[in-house]
């Protein structure tokens, strides 16, 4: 009962201060420390009992009959916009840091019940955003005070794993998921929305809701594993606060997404592995809704971000160097999935960041316990902008720039 008592203290603590941040659009790269030091490769592979978060069958390739990981990731971005061309005197460069870092905790567990079945719980953060703005672009357009948003997302997904048989699992996830938004200083909105009162500066709104994940992992060859993952969009409560900001009257769902992965076991103790995911961003209206100057603020059609669906592509590799030392690095590359004539809305979500370089390691300190370290760089990209003010905001344009590094620590215990 104590180590019961023990873990739920745990969820409650991750779940009270669990935030991430925009890398691929606004889903993170990665979601263990493991997979993160491959550049979120994992679909194929069972890195952790928060392999789960990306592909619930692999709960059935974890050999401990418990494990429990624990995590943080400290997560620093770089956000930037530079306006040109005003012809309301807003031209110049704008640094959205005032809030610098963040720190991302992350927590799973799984239970291996029988040979055939094993139940699992992961708490994460999949995605967020934050810019702040101690100087206002939009200052002269009617807003006051410092320019940012700031979404943070919490999901906790049970899962149940399946072996069906000796080279084929299956797994089934039940995702809650938890979000918090706030925005301020975006008045200069406020006359373009149905409801203006819920534009900005409203304070911090929550949002709630559920969706499932469905994985299958399996052993094509003695040396090959493939993965397949699909994750449902994740309908939520609205952000009544922001109802006149968000299209949908305040709706702001998360994305279906999905992929699949192979795992090649290519020597003794070499992994190499590829990951392809898709994101609907398009899909919910808030996040793909171009900006618009025809259909007000909050409607079914109102203003967005204007983001396209991405493709995600990620490459690693795993080498156990000794016993009790193992290796990894990788790659990703992301489509951009912001357009140069939306990037005046995104002075607020400059997610452009496209290519990611990870190196990362473990160290089995005895049967039970390891510890894990990755470290990430997203480099530096700039969208420019094309036509993308509008002319009662004074034309000209607006590039966003963006870059991030984040380094994160993990514990492993099996029991």
């Amino acid at each position: 009962m104590s180590s019961v008592l023990r873990i739920g203290s745990l969820v409650t603590l991750t779940a009270a201060s669990l935030s991430a941040h925009a890398t691929n659009g606004y889903f993170t790269h990665g979601t263990s420390v493991r997979a993160q030091g491959m550049a979120g490769v994992t679909y194929a592979m069972a890195h952790d009992s928060l392999s789960a978060a990306s592909n619930p069958a692999a709960l059935s390739a974890l050999q401990s009959e418990q494990q429990l990981d624990l995590g943080v990731t400290y997560f620093k971005p770089e956000r930037k916009s530079t306006i040109t061309g005003n012809g309301l005197g807003i031209d110049g460069s704008y640094d959205g840091n005032d809030t610098e870092a963040f720190w991302m905790p992350e927590l799973g567990y799984a239970y291996k019940y029988s040979d055939v079945f094993t139940f699992g719980l992961a708490l994460y953060g999949n995605g967020g955003m934050n810019t702040d703005y101690g100087n206002n672009p939009f200052a002269n357009f009617g807003s006051s005070g410092s320019l940012g948003v700031n979404l943070e997302q919490l999901f906790v997904t049970g899962t149940l794993a399946i072996r069906l048989n000796d080279r084929n699992s299956v797994g089934l996830g039940a995702t809650w998921t938890r979000q918090t938004f706030e925005a301020k200083g975006v008045q200069a909105f406020a006359g373009m929305s149905q409801q203006p009162g819920k534009v900005s500066n409203n304070g911090t709104d929550v949002s709630t809701g559920w969706g499932v994940k469905l994985g299958w992992q399996g052993q094509l060859t003695d040396s090959l594993t493939a993965g397949l993952s699909w994750s449902s969009r994740i309908q939520t409560s609205a952000f009544e606060k922001y109802s006149g900001l968000f299209a949908e009257q305040g709706g702001f769902d998360i994305p279906a997404n999905y992929g699949a992965g192979l795992a090649w076991q290519a020597l003794d103790g070499l992994t190499l592995a590829a990951d392809w995911q898709y994101i609907e961003y398009s899909s919910v209206a808030a996040v793909g809704n171009e900006l618009s100057m025809t259909s007000p603020m909050g409607s079914d059609e109102g203003a967005g971000f204007g983001w396209n669906d991405i493709n995600v592509y990620k490459l690693g590799v795993q080498y156990a160097l000794t016993s009790s030392l193992t290796l990894r690095a990788g790659y990703s590359y992301a489509d951009q999935p912001i357009p140069t004539s939306q990037t005046f809305l995104n002075i607020l979500a400059p997610g452009v960041i496209q290519k990611h370089a990870s190196l990362g390691g473990s160290w089995d300190i005895n049967d039970s316990n390891s510890v894990s370290l990755a470290y990430t760089h997203g480099f530096e990209e700039t969208v420019k902008g094309k036509n993308s003010i509008p002319a009662n905001f004074g034309g000209g344009e607006a590039d966003i720039t963006m870059f991030q590094n984040q380094l994160a620590v993990a514990w492993q215990l099996k029991f």
